[in-house]
């Protein structure tokens, strides 16, 4: 099915086995999409049962998800499941329910900090005890994914920011774009992590971000902000333990800036690495922040004066070798000179110097 579909897999069609979606922006677009997704499963003598397919949806459940122009949110049948969990009598039933829960923790913040009471007991040789903590933490999980929010689909506007923290027991992540979330992250740490310096921990949680959501990411221009001053000082190092090398190697490979800000100003990072009871009262000072937040991705101005806490850039070695390298295109020759001349609308000269066309870099056939 994807093999037959590869030509307009994520620009309008995304199968999954047999399960097939279209999706479109206008209703004009979605009737010629239709058009194209049917021709082709004639052509290739593929038959869809009426019964079990659905048109001109304005919201579709998919994969566990619920999707519509608002976002993505969790399928109700799925939550009720979880909502209607016994309460778990043995170290299988405790990694049924983490299993079901696990899917959707990317719409719980610090999700791996509320599961760890439950994940203690899943371990090799643990005895099975079920705890006044392990009930808490059986009754939170379901209490967030009833109370589950929204999450954004991300566009391709700009503005995506990873916000990270870390502490000895978990890294916590969070990716947003103009201020709405786009997904949650988190794990526990591994044992031989536990012995990290704090700057490793601050990399590693970057690096587990980019990973996760390397999909979002790759490719685009982005910021990661830290209430710590750590990684200011390990990038300007000249010796690096080999761990730290290749994560700075992996680093290079994304576009992106990592910034500074103070754990007062930085609500969202602070509030990842909080105890789970500390998470409702710092909700209202995240929703006091949301108009800060969603112009992070600009200059920060206070009271018309211009306000630099920290910078740091990591420039990717990919963006570097396509400037230093002659060009013998000469349609991109061509827009260059035009550039000189008047602006256009789709191409520009980013801030780093390199040429773009809406946003993506412009690679020269050179051949």
């Amino acid at each position: 099915m994807n093999r037959i579909f590869q030509p307009y897999l994520d620009k309008f069609v995304i199968v999954f086995i047999d399960d097939i979606l279209v999706y479109s922006k206008s209703s004009e677009e979605h009737e010629e999409h239709l058009r194209t997704t049917l021709r082709i499963l004639g052509e290739h003598r593929l038959f869809a049962k009426l019964k079990k397919c659905e048109f001109w949806l304005e919201e579709v459940g998919f994969l566990g998800h619920v999707i519509s122009k608002e976002g993505i949110s969790v399928d109700p049948m799925k939550v009720e499941a979880v909502v209607k969990w016994n309460r778990p009598t043995s170290v299988t039933e405790v990694r049924s329910f983490l299993g079901l829960a696990g899917y959707y923790r990317r719409f719980v913040e610090n999700f791996f900090q509320i599961a760890l009471p439950l994940t203690q007991l899943t371990k090799k040789d643990a005895k099975f005890e079920w705890t006044k903590d392990c009930e808490e933490s059986f009754q939170m999980l379901k209490d967030r994914l009833t109370s589950a929010p929204v999450l954004t689909i991300p566009n391709g506007s700009g503005g995506l920011i990873v916000y990270y923290d870390a502490s000895k027991i978990g890294l916590g992540c969070v990716l947003m774009q103009h201020g709405r979330i786009i997904a949650y992250g988190s794990r526990q740490l591994k044992d031989h992590e536990r012995n990290y310096p704090t700057h490793d921990l601050k990399l590693a949680t970057v690096v587990f971000a980019l990973k996760i959501w390397r999909h979002y990411l790759y490719g685009k221009r982005f910021l990661v902000y830290s209430d710590h001053k750590s990684l200011k000082y390990l990038f300007s190092q000249k010796e690096l333990n080999m761990r730290q090398r290749r994560w700075i190697e992996f680093l290079k490979d994304y576009d992106c800036e990592i910034r500074y800000e103070p754990g007062k100003a930085n609500v969202v990072t602070d509030v990842l690495s909080r105890q789970p009871g500390m998470l409702a009262r710092m909700q209202v000072k995240q929703m006091e922040m949301l108009d800060c937040l969603m112009n992070y991705d600009v200059q920060h101005y206070v009271h018309g004066k211009r306000m630099i806490l920290a910078h740091l850039q990591v420039q990717p070695e990919m963006i570097n070798e396509v400037k230093g390298c002659p060009t013998n295109d000469s349609f991109l020759v061509k827009i260059m000179d035009e550039l000189d001349k008047e602006s256009r609308s789709d191409f520009q000269i980013s801030p780093d110097g390199a040429l773009r066309f809406r946003n993506r870099l412009c690679v020269p056939d050179n051949k």
